[in-house]
């Protein structure tokens, strides 16, 4: 679930982005997992949904290291693009179910909010 203040806008790096609606400082979170609004499935669960649907998970969602389920986020959260320099990072923490993303400098109202995707 979102913690900020959010758009989805067309990216310069890939398709559509997600975009800061309010001024974020450093160290602030802006997604983590929720139970009970973002979801996991099964390599199985996965397999058995029709193509569409499929494609649509592998292209927004991604495998946990932490659960070794899938995940997809339900609101802007699935609109983080890569970047080799991003300004959030997402990590896995012993007190939380799944990831959690902060934001690792200050990022400007109307900034592209970007992820490393290698860190999970």
């Amino acid at each position: 679930m979102m913690y900020v203040k959010t758009k989805v806008l067309p990216s310069n790096i890939h398709g559509l982005g997600l975009f800061a609606d309010q001024f974020i400082p450093k160290g602030t979170t802006l997604w983590k997992f929720t139970p009970g609004l973002d979801l996991k499935f099964t390599k199985a669960q996965i397999q058995s949904f029709p193509e569409l649907a499929q494609q649509h998970l592998k292209t927004y969602g991604w495998l946990s290291k932490k659960s070794q389920m899938y995940c997809y986020a339900i609101d802007n959260g699935k609109y983080f693009n890569h970047s080799k320099t991003p300004n959030s990072l997402s990590a896995y923490y012993d007190d939380e179910e799944e990831l959690v993303t902060k934001a690792i400098r200050d990022i400007e109202i109307g900034e592209e909010i970007t992820d490393d995707y290698k860190t999970y």
